[in-house]
């Protein structure tokens, strides 16, 4: 009898693959996907990918998907409410979880300890696999994803919206990891063999976030800006807002996020605007939101 789990799922090229392996194995029947998203902008935590787009993915894909809702950055609720879907999914005979994560030793270890605390195991597929192997995997295998953020410790804004692709990747500078393993980008998955359909989304505007830093010994879950210490951490995520192909929409600018945002290549289309507006405000279509940090002075 194979063995009932929960699938991490972030929507991007790394949870994408790991998925795809383990959907190949007979050991394991994947129950559900499961994603944290902030309750009050309705994006997927870290990526920033609005709630719609990763419920495409999961209709795209053929699995049930479990949000569980964060409404700040508070470690404590974040804990609380996943160990509740977690134990809920216990009830019904699942015994582990399954992540992307690579090599990240402090992240699998932070994710374990807290399993085993509701007499649950992680799973890791891609785990110690040379990343330049799995991102050749990945585009071999015909997967497709679209950069969705960025870290100014690595990158600039020329990266966002970009399909991860051979020219993409080879065009990385020499220090950036090609799965982005220490947070130097995010990517959202949109084609490749785990989907039914292609899920169509098109690049607009970019917006500017301020990040909320965390003290590395505070227990949190292990952030970008934690795993880099050797780099200064990022000011602030930046938004390119995406709408479904459909949409004629390609509006650059600035909407309010939190009172801190800046604009990025303005370009006002009437009807593109009113559309974006709409969308951001849950209204109109599906969209995705793209995280910019603007580059900051790094003393080596």
């Amino acid at each position: 009898m194979s063995e009932r789990i929960v699938f991490c799922w972030s929507g991007g090229k790394d949870s994408a693959l790991a998925l795809h392996r383990l959907l190949q194995d007979d050991r394991y029947t994947i129950v559900s996907l499961l994603t944290t998203v902030n309750q009050r902008f309705s994006r997927v935590s870290m990526h920033g990918v609005r709630l719609e787009l990763a419920q495409a993915q999961a209709r795209a894909i053929g699995l049930p998907l479990d949000v569980v809702f964060v409404n700040g950055s508070s470690n404590d609720e974040y804990e609380r409410n996943i160990s509740a879907h977690l134990l809920a999914h216990k009830e019904n005979g699942v015994s582990s979880v399954a992540f992307g994560d690579i090599f990240l030793e402090d992240l699998r270890r932070w994710r374990e300890e807290r399993l085993a605390r509701i007499g649950m195991r992680g799973l890791f597929p891609l785990w110690k696999l040379d990343t330049r192997k799995v991102i050749a995997e990945f585009i071999g295998l015909g997967f497709r994803s679209i950069v969705c953020c960025v870290s100014d410790a690595y990158l600039d804004e020329t990266a966002l919206g970009r399909i991860v692709d051979w020219d993409f990747v080879n065009a990385l500078p020499s220090d950036v990891d090609p799965c982005s393993e220490n947070g130097e980008f995010h990517s959202f998955a949109y084609a490749g063999p785990i989907f039914d359909d292609c899920i169509d989304v098109t690049v607009g505007e970019k917006i500017y976030r301020r990040v909320e830093q965390t003290n590395p010994d505070d227990g949190a879950t292990p952030s970008p800006c934690v795993r880099c210490r050797a780099r200064a951490a990022p000011r602030g995520f930046g938004f390119a807002i995406c709408c479904g192909a459909k949409v004629r929409m390609t509006v650059g600018g600035c909407r309010r996020w939190n009172g801190n945002e800046q604009i990025f290549n303005h370009r006002r289309l009437s009807a593109g605007l009113c559309l974006l507006y709409r969308c951001c405000q849950g209204a109109g279509p599906t969209n995705i939101g793209f995280r910019y940090v603007p580059r900051i002075a790094r003393h080596e």
